[in-house]
């Protein structure tokens, strides 16, 4: 793959590039090859420091926009990531290893939607009308801006989970100091690049590094909202950090999404579709269908049929065509690779189940049936190429097994039974609940779990309302 290697030219912050301070520097590596692409600067507290300093002073002014001025900035910033996606396509394929079909088609357009989408939210924010609720007074609703807040993004939808953090952040009128993880921060440097043509110096900083970089950017005391999707270890750690100094928090953390397949389901459509959204991106996906929950009746037969579409797909680097692309990192292939060695005796691998030796950090679609609630493979996210197939005896142990496990994030239903698809929906202890369908989503509708999955909400008008804060003002009319 030729590869436009993208400049280092260093932070951005206060709508400039500017060297670390320590002028550390850290490598960027192709998932498919191994090998390095580029190299960006590590950010140590001094940097945060000057990020947030330059986000504060942009906050007095940013945060008194009109929602059309912030509207207008959101749609030009819409207009630059289309007039760039092929140089964006290129960037997140490189650095993720993602098939640049599936770059291209499922995650720059709806970028570029999703901004549009907040551009629009901006200008409907509406409150409780004014009223009088207590003698001779008057009170009204104050949505406002949180002011400054710090997110951090994981490696698995860079670009994607950029835009899903500054979005709402900016049309809310807050200013940003994002961290892209470490392995993936190219395109949001260049989406920071774009923005700094469109909205005002401060507003949007971005801040690239390690692991210390991001506990200095959680653990500053200029934001007053840190939001981050990633592991719940580091969800757990940041609503920590955020408890010492009150902060809120805005946490997409793991999932382990429960498939249920009843035996009146379309099983040929059930198992193409959970193939697809357990495979998506090599599992990578806290959403994916991982988990399926099958009716004993028809267990061995959707098994087999699941094993045979997994069997079909096609591992490849970005320009091969291929069905799904590499792990993002060389730990998460070893992580990987651990869980399914390390299966009880009682689980049967239908198919898959080894790393496969052609550079890069690429694994096998991995189906494994046999597998009992208590095991680890069912209870701990994976975040990998491998779905995991029981078989329930009814509907009630459906449910108790789906809810089983420390996460709340997604799940699904597969079933011709109309009311006992919505009955399941209210039963099943997750944010998302799709029925005959699983990974599709939309801008206006709320993406956010349950339980170990974090809290708050990403997309749709919800996400507006994690990014401003709510104020009552009172007016005494007596004269």
């Amino acid at each position: 793959m030729t590869t436009t290697l993208y400049k280092n030219r260093g932070l951005i912050i206060n709508g400039a590039f500017v060297p670390a301070a320590s002028g550390k520097t850290s490598s960027v590596v192709n998932p498919a090859t191994g090998r390095e692409i580029a190299v960006v600067d590590v950010a140590n507290a001094d940097d945060v420091d000057r990020a947030y300093a330059a986000a504060r002073a942009a906050a007095r002014s940013w945060g008194r926009t009109t929602p059309s001025e912030r509207q207008a900035a959101l749609l030009k910033l819409a207009d630059l990531l289309e007039e760039h996606a092929a140089e964006f396509v290129e960037l997140e394929s490189a650095q993720t290893g993602q098939p640049l079909e599936m770059v291209a088609v499922d995650q720059v357009p709806p970028c570029a939607d999703q901004l549009r989408f907040f551009a629009g939210a901006a200008r409907t924010m509406g409150a409780s009308a004014a009223g009088e609720y207590a003698p001779g007074r008057t009170s009204f609703i104050r949505r406002e801006p949180i002011g400054v807040v710090g997110q951090v993004t994981p490696w698995n939808y860079p670009l994607m989970m950029a835009v899903w953090k500054i979005a709402p952040a900016l049309a809310g009128g807050n200013t940003i100091v994002l961290k892209p993880s470490d392995t993936t921060p190219l395109t949001t440097l260049l989406l920071a690049e774009l923005a700094a043509e469109v909205l005002p110096a401060g507003v949007f900083n971005v801040v690239t590094g390690d692991r210390d970089t991001g506990r200095a950017v959680v653990e500053h005391a200029a934001p007053e909202l840190v939001s981050i999707t990633g592991s719940v270890r580091a969800g757990m750690d940041v609503a920590k950090s955020a408890a010492l100094d009150l902060k809120r928090t805005h946490l997409e953390l793991g999932g382990k999404a429960p498939v249920l397949v009843f035996a009146d389901a379309d099983l040929a459509k059930a198992a193409k579709t959970i193939a697809m959204a357990g495979l998506y991106n090599a599992g990578q996906d806290c959403t994916a269908a991982t988990r399926v929950l099958v009716e004993a009746s028809i267990h061995d037969e959707f098994a087999a049929a699941l094993a045979a579409e997994a069997a079909g797909y096609s591992v490849g680097g970005p320009e091969d065509h291929a069905d799904m692309g590499p792990l993002n990192n060389a730990a998460q292939l070893a992580r990987v690779a651990a869980v399914v060695d390390a299966l009880p005796a009682h689980a049967r691998v239908l198919t898959g189940g080894h790393t496969i030796d052609r550079g890069g950090y690429f694994y096998e679609p991995t189906v494994v049936a046999g597998l009992l609630q208590h095991d680890a493979a069912i209870q701990e996210e994976i975040f990998g190429p491998v779905i995991t197939v029981q078989a329930f005896d009814s509907e009630e142990q459906a449910v108790e097994w789906a809810n089983d496990v420390p996460f709340g994030l997604s799940s699904s239903v597969w079933t011709r039974d109309v009311a006992r698809a919505l009955d399941l929906s209210r039963q099943l202890d997750f944010g998302a609940v799709w029925i005959n369908d699983h990974l599709t989503i939309s801008a206006e509708l709320p993406h956010g779990g349950f339980k170990h999955s974090g809290h708050g909400k990403d997309l749709s008008m919800y996400a507006l309302e994690d990014y401003t804060r709510v104020k009552h003002v009172m007016v005494n009319l007596e004269r």
